[in-house]
């Protein structure tokens, strides 16, 4: 099978500037403040065609990136000035391999294809994330996370092997497999993509998964975990109209204090995966939604009902904004997980986000700089959000240096999203989102330095600001955020694997010296 998923189902397919295809590749991003103009794409479907067209672009000194579904959060694809755009969009297989005893994904695979496959070919999933059209290829060796991890762990602890397209010190393009076996001597660079993020080592071009507790010739439905075969849903409305600030940071409190007392490995709530979306006010007399609480668990468990009515509990104690309560609703896993990507879509939008980790729920003297700043309609910044989403549970069992991802004490991470379609509004939204996230960090010079409460940040959220020094004024570099004490292996990796450093961006690993 390994033998066969290589082959070339198409191309390469090069397309230059002039021809009619190269306006809908130079728009293929998710967020449309983005535009890419290379010279040329160049669209492969096959290990063999990425190392011709990696070696290809370094012989002629061609500047290259690559992208798998133009997902990322930054510019990374566009910004460094490339000539060659390697999209792998057209290398989306999803197979089961019966030479490694273990699932094969190619590096365009759109995770909603991932779980439709591996659920209905087997019964089985890997925990992802919830944007359908997000490819395997960035979001897995940035760590992947989703709903299932508290319950599951991360995409990465399930990540037996992966194939790399490096250039060696002589301008070689070659194909090299690494895998999570300690004796493999390429085991550095397997771990390097448990974490360490997209573009810096060379080009991902498939992943195989397996559970690494599950023997190599298990049959393939006991190689992954299974879903829960049906979800039970919640959710909670609080309108802006009739909602106090003692209300709101009692929310923001109630939530963040639940996570930490409920998010070691053996917690009897891992099955449960809950998020607290704070909304800015919307002008006029139609203000919107001021908070929502939202959790889905596992329905599977016999207390499962019970366990979420507890959460929900939980969260709205002592709030005394009356609320919207939804009912329980049930549904089976993958109509579910259909139903999350569809709303997680945002393609056609122009957005920023920026993003934290955090070990302990906010005080209340930050959460109320979140509620002054979301509470004053802006016309001019957009939609924002802040976003809580649940973390820990079984992530926590993993070492902190077993993989490349540090961050596995976090309860929950937290997102400050900013949408909006009008062109004119990119300065206004921009300068808005920065100014409210460097507020809410400002006695940490404006960012999320690791300590007892703050946890730096998660590379799939990558954020430009946080290399700033306009924005970072923390005195610690941005890769402490991102990497804290795993930094250095990452950047031996990169100067064994990328010693010309072919491959980089503004937030890459830099080679050690």
């Amino acid at each position: 099978m390994t033998d066969v998923m290589s082959r070339a189902l198409l191309g390469p397919v090069t397309v230059a500037q002039g021809d009619p295809r190269y306006r809908d590749l130079s728009v293929r991003h998710s967020n449309a403040r983005w535009e890419s103009t290379p010279e040329r794409f160049v669209l492969a479907s096959s290990t063999e065609q990425v190392v011709a067209a990696v070696g290809e672009a370094v012989r002629a000194g061609a500047r290259i990136a690559v992208r798998s579904s133009g997902h990322c959060y930054e510019n990374f694809v566009n910004e460094s000035g490339a000539r060659v755009i390697l999209d792998l969009s057209e290398m989306n297989a999803i197979a089961y391999d019966a030479e490694r005893g273990a699932f094969l994904v190619e590096a365009g695979g759109l995770l909603l294809d991932v779980y439709r496959r591996l659920f209905f070919g087997w019964g089985v999933t890997i925990p992802g994330g919830s944007c359908g059209t997000v490819a395997v290829g960035g979001h897995v060796c940035g760590g992947g996370y989703g709903a299932h991890s508290r319950q599951l762990g991360l995409t990465v602890d399930y990540l037996e092997a992966v194939e790399v397209v490096v250039v060696d010190a002589d301008g070689t393009a070659r194909a090299v497999v690494a895998t999570r076996d300690p004796a493999d001597p390429h085991h550095d660079l397997w771990w390097a993509h448990t974490g360490g993020g997209g573009g810096n080592f060379g080009v991902v071009t498939r992943y195989w998964f397996r559970d690494p507790a599950a023997p190599r010739d298990a049959d393939p439905s006991r190689l992954l975990p299974a879903p829960p075969h049906t979800v039970l849903h919640s959710q909670v409305v609080w309108p802006w109209e009739g909602m106090d600030k003692e209300s709101y940071l009692r929310l923001v409190r109630n939530h963040g204090e639940w996570h930490e007392r409920n998010s070691d490995p053996d917690s009897p709530y891992n099955g449960l995966y809950g998020g607290l979306v704070l909304f800015g006010r919307e002008p006029g007399d139609e203000q919107g939604p001021a908070v929502i609480s939202f959790a889905q668990i596992d329905g599977t468990a016999e207390n499962s009902r019970e366990l979420l009515q507890d959460y929900v509990d939980a969260v709205g104690e002592g709030v005394a904004a009356q609320p919207m309560v939804l009912p329980f609703s049930e549904s089976p896993w993958m109509a579910l997980t259909v139903k999350y990507s569809k709303l997680q879509e945002t393609t056609g939008q122009r957005l920023k986000i920026k993003a934290a980790e955090l070990k302990r729920a906010y005080p209340d003297e930050q959460v109320a700089v979140i509620h002054d700043w979301l509470a004053e309609p802006d016309p001019g910044r957009g939609q924002v959000t802040v976003s809580f989403q649940s973390y820990g549970g079984r992530v926590r069992e993993v070492a902190a240096d077993a993989t490349a991802v540090v961050h596995r004490d976090s309860i929950f991470k937290v997102l400050y999203y900013s949408t909006w379609e009008d062109p004119a509004l990119d300065k206004s939204a921009l300068d808005n989102l920065r100014r409210f996230y460097s507020t809410v960090y400002a006695s940490t010079g404006g960012v999320p330095v690791p300590g007892e409460r703050d946890n730096g940040a998660f590379i799939n959220f990558p954020d430009n600001d946080l290399a700033d020094p306009a924005w970072n004024t923390s005195g610690v570099a941005w890769h402490e955020l991102y990497y804290r004490d795993n930094y250095p292996r990452l950047q031996r990796v990169k100067a064994a694997w990328d010693p010309r450093d072919v491959f980089w961006h503004s937030l890459s690993v830099r080679p050690a010296r």
